[in-house]
């Protein structure tokens, strides 16, 4: 671009963002203040540049949502295809030796996953019902291949069970999710965060040539996700950090207590006396122990999936950095230190780092959570009877 050109790209945005001059009287003084060209190019700059961030992590996070949709769509398609009669009829003949490895297989990976499964689970359209094929195959065993008709109906039990597995995970799964759109979290973001993990391979199979049925790695996927769902709601904030009627000043804007400006406040402020106990709001690791600018003395604690809680203005630490805590747990005391008029806990919420309003986590959870375990004791307790 020459100077010639430049020169006029920039008369032309200049024309778009004319300086502007404007005036406030305070106590019968007139001020004048001027927003040049300048300043408000880069303002729009910015504004800009923050949309194309926010439009490219939704971006991510829709491809995320499809892969996931994209990969069980896959595997039920997958599972609509899987032995017939037919085929098994002519496994039994070819090689009944082979036959009984792989249901022996199918066995362990069984016995590996769950003992025992409620006997209430609905059916579910999302999975697979082999009922009708596995009914026809003993019959057509029984016939062809008298002395494997043992073995086709140890499979068809095999096949009956996992079926009715992964509508037990799909279950809990979706009441879990459901608790989660209670408290105004998007579960789609909580199963797509990818954690550390590592270790020596150790395939599973439920062939002698090592494949795996899929309607066995359908119920892998679904215990994954349900496993996943239900570790995010146990880390939710659901324990006041101090005495849920001492909150003294609430998440938003307010007045500065320094300054009388108005501020931003970003989390709860909870009033209590000088060496009072503060807990953990959540199941989490500490992540911090220290001092932050204006925060005094901190801990802050991570609950993955990018929630983090921090407890501020305290008297005295009762936790170290790597430290497990569980809901409840005594992790400090209330005291004065950093930018604060007097003893309070000063409690935040931040998802991803942005704070976030604390209140509707304790308020809700408790109870959304309670309803989740209730639901999934009963069948746990069902399972075990």
């Amino acid at each position: 671009m020459d100077t010639q050109t430049a020169g006029g790209f920039r008369d032309r945005l200049q024309g778009w963002f004319p300086e502007r001059e404007f005036f406030m009287r305070s106590q019968g003084h007139v001020r004048f203040i001027k927003i040049t060209s300048r300043l408000q190019m880069t303002v729009a700059g910015l504004v800009a540049l923050l949309l194309l961030g926010w439009a490219i992590s939704m971006g991510v996070m829709a491809i995320s949502q499809w892969r996931a949709s994209a990969e069980r769509a896959s595997l039920l398609d997958r599972e609509v295809k899987v032995a017939t009669a037919e085929s098994r009829v002519n496994a039994y003949r070819d090689n009944l030796e082979e036959a009984t490895e792989d249901l022996a297989r199918r066995q362990d990976f069984i016995e590996s996953v769950l003992p025992m499964l409620p006997d209430d689970v609905r059916p579910d359209e999302t999975v697979s019902d082999s009922t009708d094929e596995t009914a026809r195959t003993i019959e057509k065993v029984s016939a062809a291949i008298p002395e494997a008709a043992g073995l086709a109906k140890l499979e068809a039990r095999q096949i009956a069970f996992v079926e009715k597995l992964t509508r037990y995970a799909d279950r809990r799964a979706e009441k879990a999710e459901e608790a989660m759109r209670k408290l105004g979290l998007n579960p789609a973001s909580i199963t797509a965060t990818r954690r550390g993990l590592g270790g020596p391979l150790v395939k599973l199979s439920t062939a002698h040539d090592g494949s795996l049925d899929p309607r066995f790695a359908r119920l892998g996927a679904s215990l994954e996700r349900m496993n996943a769902l239900e570790q995010s709601l146990s880390s939710i904030p659901q324990v006041m950090p101090a005495d849920h009627n001492a909150i003294s000043s609430g998440f938003g804007y307010r007045r500065d207590p320094f300054t009388g400006a108005a501020a931003m406040h970003s989390g709860l402020d909870f009033g209590g006396g000088y060496g009072a106990p503060i807990h953990a709001a959540a199941q989490g690791k500490v992540s911090f122990v220290g001092r932050r600018s204006g925060y005094g003395k901190v801990v802050e604690i991570s609950h993955g999936n990018g929630l983090m809680t921090r407890y501020a203005h305290m008297s005295r630490w009762k936790a170290k950095v790597g430290q497990k805590v569980a809901p409840g747990d005594i992790i400090g005391a209330i005291g004065s230190t950093g930018r604060s008029t007097g003893p309070h806990l000063h409690f935040e919420v931040r998802i991803n780092g942005r704070a976030v309003n604390p209140r509707p986590f304790l308020e809700t959870a408790p109870h959304v959570l309670e309803e989740a375990r209730a639901i999934n004791e009963e069948t746990d307790g069902s399972a075990s009877e």
